[in-house]
């Protein structure tokens, strides 16, 4: 059985907000109620800090983290999920020691990391070379350690050009590429890791994607903190769900998203048109809706790659006699780039001219198709003469999410898999042995 690298019991953090006071219409009349009201204001000032017993429910009284529990094991990878305001910077607050929890406590075994402000320790008048040395010391990296990783480093940050040019004449691009590098040449027990993976262009995101695949693959325990839940999925194990200070899930990492995104954190799985007038189109057609469509008829931004759904399109024909050519484009938002665009083939419908009526068009994508990823549709349609009705960009979008239980096209394999489509394909290996490979299984049959 491993050991718990980390344990958090019961962990609960409150604060008090400040309350409405009594305006002043004009300036004199604010600075005479600061020096004539001294008493009132140190009071006000104070009651921020303390609490009494009864007072944990009060108006002014929030709680960020409320009877948190968990374990995270020795080599575990854990996800930390949620929208803005559910507790998680202030859980690793508490982890590193920047807070003190009003409740519980936390545990940690072995020597702890943080990545919860790149950049910490930078100096502008300093040369990159000397804020490597600056920057890795303020992590705790030792001098000797920091200059046998030194070419590492400044190699994976891609600014070996500037490396001795003062940091103030660096871009803010370059001054991050250079922190995370530092950052993340360290080697801790357990890293504590605060979205520092949406930094930088695209290119060195995946960097530093790669990077944290590395650390993760050599054993270390890793608690991560994103809104990136392709990253998540890829890089964890198991997630977190935090939501109102409270854990509401603790499940497989690939389940916890699903969870995340069909609560509606996205919601963008559907969009409507009610009203005629503001719906995208032209003389000829409007459109009414767009939608992401489950198999199973559930309506969802959250789909297992190996499920397959529709992606359907909801049109009015205002004016009759047009041939008319519906367009689904899907681009994979991550990379940037096209995934595939699919034009209308329904053999009924395709040469007819179109009454007017309110009409639903749906193609299907089938399971195993897709890599993980976030995606987003463009929905088009125009007539056969080439006039565009509509072009609606990023209409809707969704997540695609591999479970990772070795049933999809990535087998059992847990690292990054390249390419925005991931077909499961039919594999067979055929085998002639050697002769001298055809008498060592004869006489090891012999001998059983």
């Amino acid at each position: 059985m491993s050991e718990v690298a980390i344990r958090a019991e019961g962990l609960s953090k409150r604060y008090r907000i400040g309350s409405a006071e009594e305006s002043h219409e004009t300036l004199v009349g604010g600075l005479m109620s600061l020096f004539s009201q001294p008493a009132k204001n140190l009071r006000s000032l104070s009651r921020l800090a303390k609490f009494e017993g009864d007072e944990d429910d009060a108006d002014d009284v929030i709680w960020a983290l409320r009877d948190v529990t968990f374990d995270v094991k020795e080599g575990e990878v854990i996800g930390i999920i949620g929208r803005n305001g559910a507790g998680k910077s202030t859980l690793l607050k508490i982890l590193t020691r920047i807070t003190r929890p009003t409740r519980g406590r936390a545990i940690i075994r072995g020597s702890v990391q943080s990545l919860l402000e790149v950049g910490t320790g930078f100096h502008k008048e300093l040369t990159g070379r000397e804020n490597v040395f600056l920057n890795g010391a303020v992590l705790g990296m030792p001098a000797r350690e920091i200059r046998r990783k030194f070419d590492e480093i400044v190699d994976f940050s891609g600014v070996e050009k500037f490396i001795d040019t003062p940091v103030k004449r660096y871009s803010t691009g370059m001054r991050v590429r250079l922190a995370f590098s530092v950052a993340a040449h360290l080697e801790p027990e357990v890293l504590l890791v605060d979205e520092v993976l949406s930094v930088g262009d695209e290119e060195f995101q995946r960097k530093c994607l790669g990077k944290m695949d590395e650390v993760a693959g050599r054993g270390r325990t890793v608690l991560f903190v994103s809104h990136n839940l392709q990253s998540v999925t890829r890089l964890c194990q198991r997630a977190l769900l935090l939501s109102g200070g409270h854990v509401v899930m603790d499940a497989p990492a690939h389940e916890t998203v699903a969870e995340y995104l069909s609560a509606g954190a996205g919601g963008t799985a559907e969009r409507v048109w009610e009203d005629h007038e503001e719906a995208p189109g032209g003389d000829v057609v409007r459109l009414r809706a767009v939608r992401i469509v489950k198999d199973t008829g559930e309506i969802s931004d959250a789909i297992d790659t190996r499920e397959g759904f529709r992606m359907e399109m909801e049109y009015e024909v205002v004016r009759p006699g047009h041939d008319l050519r519906m367009n689904f484009t899907v681009w994979n938002h991550e990379e940037g780039v096209v995934a595939f665009s699919v034009f209308d083939l329904d053999k009924e419908w395709r040469e007819r001219r179109r009454p007017e009526g309110r009409y639903r068009t749906s193609a299907r994508v089938p399971g195993n198709l897709l890599g993980d990823g976030m995606f987003t549709v463009d929905a088009s349609l125009a007539l056969r003469a080439g006039a565009v009705q509509y072009s609606e960009k990023s209409a809707v979008a969704f997540q695609v999410i591999d479970p990772l239980d070795g049933e999809t096209a990535r087998g059992d394999w847990g690292g990054q898999i390249p390419g925005v489509v991931r077909p499961k394909l039919d594999w067979t290996t055929e085998y002639e042995p050697a002769p001298h490979a055809e008498s060592a299984v004869a006489s090891e049959e012999a001998g059983s």
